[in-house]
């Protein structure tokens, strides 16, 4: 056998292991072809560097046709598992395997880490440096790292930790942060001062920070915004002047219109509108005045709103009473809206809708599950949230296996247990990522609020 033939066949069974390494999705695919052409005699022969069998013939031609044909079939494989790389879903479990959560979730692209927190205890630098540390070699595992690092949400059991917990957040990005909204919450764990979810960019995928010509850059140590491909994530907005950042003061509704006009202003930096937003979250420090904010929010979403949650908690200033913050996709859009339990046609809001779907995401707005029947029951109001949440992953063409990333509100930490009981009826294996805190929820019977999304 003749050096360049060898070198030929080496070359395609190199090129076997370099897809078996980088393609996360359908592998069975690929062992299927590589079985298929190493269990072939000519090709094996011409591997091995045995004799050819005569009626292989001599001739070096067919060699080479035999290598050509091996090479487009591989290529044709290449392509077919580049596709479907793009719709799977790998879960890298974490590392308590009691708790129906995963530590991070790939999929379409994105890869979402679910809230982590220290349980070593120490001050609030110390626990901000572990869970950073430890988020980066969740990010490492599921082919990530901290710079592509496009949005962390961080919360707060104090808000007076939040310059100390900067202090140390600021060297874990010494360029280009992530964007990052932070509230206060209290944490399911006992001492626990901090926990922060993210979603990353794939290793090699696009990650742009994303920033208005005439704003100065934030005080603070995250972006404005930041683009992968189609989808842009917003930081946390408050009532802040992006030109000079000084506090807009004014009432609720001064400051939602402030906050959406910052926004505004985002959005169109990155080429979009605020007909491209998908999902949003709200957080408002006083129940109140949710109409107020209501009132405005619903001027700059006069169709097709976005999938949202809002929720009720301190904000990292007395000064602010409310932050938004949202993710837009370019993309033909669709609004999904939860059926009625009987299977009738829901009732769509003009404020929200119950899902926006676009391309291969989901995004599901936060969901209540209260009624007469289980107020105060933790339970069943999960349950109920739940049974109104896959009717509307159904009625969108998506099911619970879709689920890729999640927060649950909780209004007391003593209904953790019983929360989660009820959420492992959905999910058995192969988990979301999650977050799960305590905040208010501004229906007053409330106890949880779950907030999903899905990916195909």
């Amino acid at each position: 056998m003749r050096d360049n033939d060898r070198q030929g066949a080496a070359e395609l069974a190199a090129q076997l292991d370099a897809i078996r390494m980088n393609v996360v999705v359908r592998v069975d695919v690929i062992v299927a072809f590589e079985r298929l052409i190493f269990g072939c005699p000519p090709f094996r022969q011409l591997l091995e560097c045995r004799r050819p069998a005569p009626w292989m013939g001599s001739s070096r031609s067919w060699r080479c046709v035999l290598h050509r044909a091996c090479s487009a079939l591989l290529l044709g494989v290449l392509a077919i598992s580049v596709t479907l790389q793009g719709q799977g879903r790998q879960v890298f479990p974490g590392s308590m395997p009691n708790l129906p959560f995963s530590a991070a979730v790939r999929a379409d692209g994105l890869i979402y880490v679910a809230g982590t927190l220290s349980q070593d205890g120490g001050d609030i630098r110390a626990q901000t440096r572990k869970v950073l540390e430890d988020m980066t070699q969740t990010l490492q595992k599921a082919g990530s790292s901290l710079a592509n690092v496009a949005s962390v949400q961080v919360y707060l059991t104090n808000a007076s930790d939040f310059a100390a917990m900067n202090e140390v957040y600021a060297t874990f990005w010494p360029k280009d942060p992530p964007v990052r909204t932070t509230i206060v919450a209290e944490l399911v764990i006992p001492g626990a001062l901090v926990e922060m979810s993210m979603v990353a960019v794939p290793n090699g995928g696009e990650r742009v920070v994303v920033h208005p010509t005439d704003w100065i850059k934030s005080p603070n140590p995250y972006s404005y915004g930041i683009r992968s491909g189609d989808t842009l994530f917003l930081s946390g907005l408050v009532s802040r002047n992006g030109r000079d950042n000084a506090v807009v003061e004014g009432d609720m509704t001064a400051q939602t219109k402030t906050v959406l006009d910052n926004a505004g202003q985002l959005l169109k930096a990155a080429g979009l509108g605020f007909e491209n937003v998908v999902s949003s979250r709200v957080f408002i420090t006083d129940t109140t005045k949710f109409q107020e904010m209501n009132k405005v929010y619903q001027t700059y979403f006069t169709s097709a709103p976005p999938a949202r949650a809002t929720v009720v908690t301190p904000l990292m200033g007395p000064q602010y009473q409310v932050e938004i913050t949202l993710t837009a996709v370019r993309g033909a859009k669709s609004v999904v809206t939860t059926p009625a339990a009987d299977g009738t046609p829901g009732k769509p809001s003009a404020l929200l809708s119950s899902a926006i779907q676009v391309g291969n995401r989901l995004y599901v707005s936060g969901m209540l599950g209260n009624t007469a029947e289980n107020k105060g029951n933790a339970e069943a109001q999960t349950v109920e949230t739940l049974a109104r949440i896959g009717r509307t992953l159904k009625a969108a063409g998506f099911d619970w296996s879709h689920v890729v990333d999640g927060v649950v509100y909780i209004t007391d930490v003593s209904n953790f247990d019983a929360m989660n009981k009820a959420y492992r009826t959905v999910f058995t294996k192969d988990f979301p990522a999650r977050a799960t805190v305590r905040t208010g929820l501004v229906s007053a019977d409330g106890l949880v609020e779950i907030m999903f999304v899905a990916a195909k």
